[in-house]
């Protein structure tokens, strides 16, 4: 997902390096993985080999976004495939990346990442697809005329954002990132189990009060009242027989 973009471009500058100006890469002079005709696509018509040297961040961002990544739907892609495709398309091409990954799928390999492809995709698990992704990618990498020359770090690149993309296909996407509900509340602790509707209220019933603890002040004015009470009761049974012969006690 589009999320992702910063940490996959951070990852692809990683292994694009600095300034190189290799006779025998065919990408020409490049700068942070950039290319002078990329350069001068996005950034600067006329740009010099010293401009190019002189990127910053922004500009590399904006060359990387506009060149590989929507050139690939990365926005559109799970996580971890995103980025294992971004890298590709950066060190072979959109275009090659995408008709890889169309292979990969069994879905019609015309360099576009469409509405079909991308159900394709979907419709495999992540760590599946990237996988098979890196595989062929290193396939076809093995078969270039420069493979002596860039074979090893090709393969070792190729090794890294196998295992990046695999992380990252394993972390939780966007939807999943909000925050795990905390200590449960006393409100949130489950009742004994009931059978169903026992404990509801019916229609047009006001709900039960729920039983409160008395209060140590309704505690002692009822011990009061039961002291009074006993008290009265010894009086009256102490003059039970004047009471009832009529005699008056002193």
């Amino acid at each position: 997902m589009d999320r992702n973009f910063a940490r996959a471009l951070s990852l692809v500058l990683t292994s694009e390096g600095g300034w190189s100006d290799n006779p025998a890469d065919p990408g020409g002079a490049t700068m942070k993985g950039v290319t002078l005709a990329n350069f001068r696509r996005y950034v600067k018509a006329d740009a010099t080999k010293a401009d190019l040297r002189a990127i910053s961040d922004d500009q590399v961002a904006t060359v990387y976004r506009r060149f590989y990544w929507d050139a690939v739907a990365g926005a559109q892609l799970p996580g971890g495939i995103d980025y294992a495709l971004f890298d590709f398309a950066v060190n072979s091409g959109p275009g090659r990346a995408a008709k890889y990954l169309q292979g990969v799928l069994g879905v019609v390999q015309d360099g576009r990442i469409g509405p079909a492809t991308l159900a394709a995709v979907r419709a495999k698990p992540a760590g599946v697809v990237i996988d098979a992704l890196c595989d062929a990618r290193l396939a076809f990498l093995k078969k270039l005329s420069t493979w002596p020359s860039f074979g090893r770090g090709w393969s070792a690149r190729v090794a890294s954002v196998r295992r990046q993309a695999l992380l990252m296909s394993a972390a939780p996407s966007a939807t999943e990132g909000s925050a795990s509900p905390g200590p449960a509340s006393p409100d949130d602790v489950p009742l004994a189990a009931t059978p169903a509707g026992a404990g509801s209220p019916a229609a047009g019933e006001a709900p039960a009060v729920p039983h409160k603890s008395a209060s140590p002040a309704k505690v002692a004015c009822v011990l009061a009242l039961i002291a009074l009470a006993l008290g009265s009761l010894t009086a009256w049974t102490a003059h039970l027989p004047c009471n009832l012969f009529g005699v008056f006690c002193q």
